[in-house]
């Protein structure tokens, strides 16, 4: 079986590696959109724009791709699937054909509709490229606004501030990170930030984008008529996922390209995973999950159903990180579907759990990594967590989680 995959990021090296590792005889084929080797994005905000180094996000050698015969093609574009003829077709009108294909096509970056955002001296944040050029300009930078309070804006605002880069954020919203963690770690991030030296501007939503004639963007007017100067403007408001080739072809798509809980969508030779793939979630409904292990955890099980034909259904708990200057928050399950939260920590907060009727469904922590890994193992078992259990363990995950069964394996 011929395997081609759309797509060349996290998902889809692990998916390529993964394969053989289960015995996959046949062809695979990598087809990527960006040159050069692949490579990891989450240090992008961190790590590389404050070293610099490139060569230490790379994913996989070329040598690991000759040695496990993938064919790896760069700087290609595929602009068409033939469902019917079971071959895609890229920009420059070379077809490739396939017996199994795996849409691992990613997200981008979701530009706001503010006046300006468009201007080619704003930056954002998905790429290599992107990184180069941001970490490039932040060198000759004094002050730095970024419209957005998620993770990648808060991640680069504490590399620009640690690099002496005043530094103000602009968030629509009434708090920070508000889409994937609770009230209390927003406000603990807030805390920090703005004890870091960070202007935290909230519910101040960016109305335009100026840039004077002939130069780059200098300042942010929000809706209240004020205006926010600074010699570099970022903006980091989300993505949205790269469906478009999906839906051409005539696939469901629906904040995400849907698939069952085997990772198939309605036609039987076509898969997706990571960022792109909208999957069933614990809630009833489907879920994306951007996180690099929803992606190497989606890659993994589809590799085992692709070589063995068992349709397993997918389950793995989600956990997410964010590295912001000095704090680690490592999250795990999904918070959006708690009905309550328990905070712990006196003066900071450390620790915040999550409940649903009475169960745990997420945890989420800062520089607490032995309750993150205790957090995990709990929410993977068998046996929901409830809350009388926690508190009778003193909120000591790691004591609760040493007398738990061995958690079922990550699917």
């Amino acid at each position: 079986m011929r395997i081609v995959i759309v797509g060349a990021g996290q998902a889809a090296v692990q998916l390529a590696a993964s394969l053989r590792q289960e015995g996959h005889e046949g062809e695979i084929v990598l087809l990527g959109d960006e040159p050069g080797l692949p490579y990891q994005r989450p240090p992008l905000s961190k790590a590389y724009m404050k070293e610099g180094d490139a060569d230490r996000l790379i994913l996989k050698p070329q040598s690991f791709f000759e040695k496990n015969r993938i064919e790896r093609r760069e700087s290609l574009r595929v602009k068409e699937i033939d469902r019917a003829g079971r071959q895609v077709t890229s920009e420059t009108g070379e077809t490739i054909a396939y017996d199994h294909l795996v849409l691992a096509t990613g997200a981008r970056n979701a530009r706001p509709p503010i006046e300006g955002a468009d201007h080619e001296s704003v930056v954002e944040l998905r790429t290599l490229a992107h990184a180069a050029d941001i970490r490039d300009r932040l060198a000759r930078s004094r002050r730095a606004v970024i419209v957005g309070g998620g993770f990648i804006g808060l991640e680069f605002a504490a590399m620009a501030e640690a690099a002496g880069v005043a530094t103000t954020v602009v968030e629509a919203g009434p708090r920070l990170m508000a889409r994937a963690v609770s009230p209390a770690i927003s406000e603990r991030f807030k805390a920090f930030h703005r004890a870091a030296g960070t202007e935290v501007l909230l519910d101040a939503p960016a109305a335009r984008i100026l840039a004077p004639t002939g130069s780059a963007a200098d300042r942010v007017v929000l809706a209240d008529g004020s205006e926010i100067m600074g010699d570099l403007v970022m903006v980091a408001t989300g993505v949205k996922p790269n469906v478009e080739l999906a839906e051409a072809a005539g696939l469901a798509v629906l904040n995400g390209i849907t698939v069952d809980e085997s990772l198939s969508t309605g036609d039987e030779t076509i898969s997706a995973i990571g960022d792109c793939a909208s999957v069933p979630g614990p809630l009833g409904i489907h879920l994306r999950l951007e996180s690099v292990q929803a992606a190497t955890d989606q890659a993994r099980h589809l590799a085992r159903r692709l070589v063995t034909g068992c349709r397993e259904t997918y389950q793995a708990v989600p956990w997410f990180w964010s590295d912001q200057g000095s704090l680690k928050l490592q999250i795990a399950g999904l918070s959006q579907g708690a009905d309550h939260f328990h905070s712990l920590g006196e003066e900071t907060v450390d620790t915040v759990f999550g409940f649903r009727a009475g169960t745990l469904v997420s945890v989420e922590t800062v520089n607490q990594p032995g309750q993150h890994m205790a957090a995990r193992k709990l929410l993977a078992g068998e046996t929901p967590i409830s809350r009388e259990a926690i508190e009778a363990a003193g909120f000591d995950l790691r004591a609760l989680a040493k007398g738990q069964a061995p958690a079922r394996a990550a699917e």
